[in-house]
């Protein structure tokens, strides 16, 4: 079972905080190790205590944020499975969304962390989590469970899900993208239009509400314990 590190470090745990500081500030090129070390208050070579590289540090930022997002997913879904309806999922991806501050570094069009993620070892993970990825793998079951209507297309509904998703999280996260207009209730303008977009003729039934969001769940689940892996392989394990 993966231990995130700084949960038995508190050198590990300073030394993230720092670097999401500084990279949030300055980007990925801009940020040294003995910057981040100096910041978090230890020797450079107590960076390398737990990472091997800058570059292993970023990613694993990286890949704990988006450990917090399928965590703050699985955990209400499972609590309410009513939530994994379109009109009440939406939202929630929106919401949970606006609480990853790096992401806006990858908004920002920060060329050297895009192209981290990118590398063949940290690609396929982090395209997985993607909202265009999780349209077309959360999608299918919600179809298959009749929580979405049936009269078009899979493709169609994902692309459609994935534009309306991708413009609410950019009117939302930067209000300014979006003046003069604007709305005192965003996320229900959203549940609304996706309720539209979506909904069945005929509302589904408690049992296959509750089917759906147990394979949902599955889902999210699967992509944790591959984050969870990355995490791994990023950090150095000291016995």
């Amino acid at each position: 079972m993966t231990q995130l590190i700084e949960q038995r470090s508190r050198k590990a745990a300073r030394i993230l905080d720092s670097a999401r500081e500084l990279m949030l500030e300055h980007g990925v090129r801009k940020v040294t190790v003995n910057e981040i070390a100096r910041a978090a208050g230890v020797a450079k070579g107590t960076v390398y205590l737990y990472w091997a590289a800058k570059e292993d540090l970023i990613v694993g930022l990286f890949a704990r944020e988006l450990l917090t997002f399928l965590d703050e997913l699985i955990a209400p879904i499972t609590a309410d499975h009513t939530l994994v309806l379109p009109h009440r999922l939406a939202p929630l991806l929106i919401s949970t969304g606006l609480n990853l501050p790096l992401k806006s570094r990858l908004k920002s069009g920060d060329a050297d962390l895009m192209r981290l993620l990118s590398e063949p070892e940290n690609r396929d993970l982090f395209d997985r989590t993607r909202p265009s990825a999780l349209c077309n793998t959360v999608l299918p079951v919600l179809s298959h469970h009749g929580l979405v209507r049936h009269d078009r297309s899979l493709a169609t509904q994902a692309y459609v899900l994935h534009a309306v998703l991708t413009g609410f999280d950019v009117a939302v996260s930067n209000p300014a993208s979006a003046a003069p207009l604007g709305v005192d209730a965003p996320a229900e303008v959203l549940s609304d239009t996706i309720a539209q977009l979506f909904a069945p003729p005929v509302a589904p039934a408690a049992p296959a509400i509750s089917a759906a969001a147990a394979d949902t769940v599955a889902i999210l689940q699967e992509a944790r314990d591959a984050v969870l892996d990355l995490i791994e392989r990023s950090q150095i394990t000291q016995e």
